[in-house]
């Protein structure tokens, strides 16, 4: 047998395993890395509280770049996560970052995450338009979580209304897990319930003057959206006091950009992108866009604050 024939063949059959190898990477089927960062097609699962940023996001990128295909998973963050880590998806968008443990879960299997802060969002209170009572002192929210607080009256000793329902738009999604982690509780109290989106947390204040919602600002701040100005025209946005604060000369904060961006509004958290892809595929593409310029300037308009621009604050002097 002709020896250089023999190495030549050998050498061969390594090389295509190798790039076997190579393409099969990245958090995907093997043999389909076929995307880059501004063409193919991509899953990305979202957390159901951004819907109608990422809608906005995704659409702009897609226009941009004609041969891009994102494929969208709203839900639950507890689901987006679980998604995320069994491979279902490469990209994960959420207000967490992912655990230790979740990262040594991933590294173990030779992937390496990438988190990228995109926005600081604020949580919004919403109560029904006929309830007077706008004004919250952190406490008293601290105390409706603790199950300290049960009745409207606690609120307002004028009030009329009953027991003090809150709503949130899943158990398993964001929002009540930042008041358990908030507030140190191993549960959230009777008073707590769930629906099954966002929207419905505001249909359902909409129709119960004893609700309180929880949402993200993003569903009622962009002035451009049919979508947003139509929830905020059925519902009323609570401003709150800072912690400790508990006096008629107290200043009561609304989640406007300014306010979540100098730390005044109480109730903020981090949004993040999280790719796991081990090659700049798409992820990596959609990330880099909201990341830069164009979809901050997206994430300005959506009422939360761009996490790599500034917020231009005017004093008005009267």
């Amino acid at each position: 047998m002709n020896t250089k024939i023999a190495t030549k063949s050998l050498f061969g059959a390594a090389g295509l395993i190798i790039l076997l190898f190579l393409t099969s990477c990245g958090g995907g089927t093997p043999g389909q890395q076929t995307d880059t960062p501004t063409a193919g097609k991509v899953k990305v699962a979202i957390d159901d509280s951004y819907r109608l940023l990422l809608d906005t996001e995704i659409y702009t990128f897609e226009s941009f770049y004609k041969y891009a295909k994102v494929d969208t998973i709203y839900r639950n963050e507890a689901d987006v996560i679980d998604l995320f880590m069994k491979d279902s998806v490469p990209l994960a968008i959420v207000n967490r970052k992912l655990t230790a443990d979740e990262e040594k879960y991933l590294t173990a299997r030779q992937f390496i995450p990438k988190t990228t802060l995109i926005a600081y969002d604020g949580i919004v209170f919403i109560v029904n338009p006929e309830n007077p009572d706008t004004n919250f002192f952190f406490d008293k929210i601290q105390g409706i979580f603790r199950g300290e607080v049960r009745t409207w009256k606690e609120i307002n000793p004028k009030s009329r209304s009953g027991e003090i329902k809150v709503v949130f738009d899943n158990y398993k999604s964001s929002n009540p897990r930042y008041f358990r982690e908030k507030f140190n509780l191993s549960k959230l109290p009777p008073c707590c319930f769930a629906v099954n989106s966002n929207a419905e947390v505001i249909s359902f204040v909409e129709k119960n003057k004893n609700a309180i919602g929880v949402i993200s600002v993003n569903w009622i701040s962009d002035r451009e959206d049919t979508v947003s100005n139509n929830f905020l025209r059925r519902v009323k946005v609570v401003a709150v006091s800072q912690a400790g604060t508990n006096d008629r000369g107290s200043t009561f904060y609304k989640p406007y950009q300014a306010y979540i961006a100098q730390g005044d509004y109480p109730f903020t958290r981090n949004v993040y992108c999280i790719n796991r892809q081990t090659y700049r595929g798409l992820a990596y593409g959609l990330s880099s866009f909201i990341a830069g310029e164009k979809g901050q300037l997206i994430v300005l308009r959506s009422g939360m604050v761009p996490a790599a621009m500034p917020v231009r604050i005017v004093e008005i002097k009267h």
